[in-house]
């Protein structure tokens, strides 16, 4: 593992011990069981965008103002096509905070449009917590995390109805991942259109972006798993671009947090994708 996940792998340990200080592994488990039922992920049979809401990252610093309303921005998403709003709530590098995601998943309400967590997440607990606060899907890292582990996170997410974004940095990640989906609950979860891998072009050692990734690992994509394109697409081409090569759809957030109108955006990304 890097040195940057290690040191998301830390903090983001530290916080659920936190929060167990609070509540207990039983205790949250029940609030999540009796929580509001998630809204499902429809994606669209050809292409679709998860487009996401984040205020800064490491690599790029801040990408809007302290008082950003992301009530406003999650609408605005929905009404412009979203299949999904992808929420950031890592705390320290990120500006994220799971009231975010609480806030964003109470706007998207009845709309259609789940919200997911964005964070680097290490235990179930996290999953729960998501739960609670309205989300209808959790991102989940291969290279964060062991076999066991990943099996237990990816286990409460589908026993709390959650979508699982598996994401991925190279075919090792897609091997691991891969080994998961012949379980009976992962299979039923998958037919049901919860389930997806991803791949992200940043290297997180370097914070670069690789963006040939997507290419080199196109013909390693599975054919019967939604794969999203993560990280660096920029302009509706490069939509166009990763559909050409097979992958389902993208996660879409510093472009769509930058542009001057990010609705606009993200309709022509969805468009040039479906285009193929």
């Amino acid at each position: 593992m890097s040195d940057f996940l290690n040191e998301m792998a830390r903090s983001s340990a530290e916080r659920v011990e936190q929060a167990r200080a609070r509540h207990d592994d039983g205790k949250i488990m029940q609030f999540a069981e009796v929580s509001a039922p998630p809204q499902k992920l429809r994606l669209h049979r050809r292409f679709s965008v998860i487009a996401e809401i984040k205020a800064s990252s490491p690599s790029e610093g801040a990408l809007a103002a302290a008082d950003l309303d992301r009530a406003d921005v999650a609408e605005l998403y929905a009404s412009h096509g979203a299949s999904a709003v992808s929420v950031l709530t890592e705390p320290e590098r990120f500006s994220g905070a799971l009231e975010h995601l609480a806030t964003v998943a109470s706007v998207l309400h009845g709309s259609g449009v789940p919200a997911m967590r964005k964070d680097f997440l290490v235990d179930p607990y996290q999953v729960a917590e998501a739960r609670i606060a309205g989300a209808g899907g959790v991102l989940l890292i291969v290279a964060m995390l062991s076999d066991e582990v990943l099996e237990r996170m990816l286990a409460t997410a589908i026993a709390l109805d959650l979508f699982v974004l598996i994401e991925c940095f190279d075919a090792d990640d897609l091997t691991r991942a891969s080994r998961f989906m012949d379980a009976e609950n992962v299979v039923n979860h998958l037919i049901a259109g919860q389930i997806l891998l991803g791949i992200n072009t940043r290297d997180l050692r370097t914070l670069a972006v690789d963006t040939g990734r997507l290419e080199a690992l196109a013909p390693s994509l599975p054919r019967d798993i939604p794969v999203i394109a993560e990280s660096g697409l920029k302009v509706a081409e490069d939509a166009q671009r990763v559909a050409a090569w097979g992958y389902r759809g993208a996660l879409v957030g510093t472009a769509l947090m930058r542009a001057e109108t990010p609705g606009v955006l993200l309709q022509s990304m969805i468009s040039q994708g479906r285009s193929v």
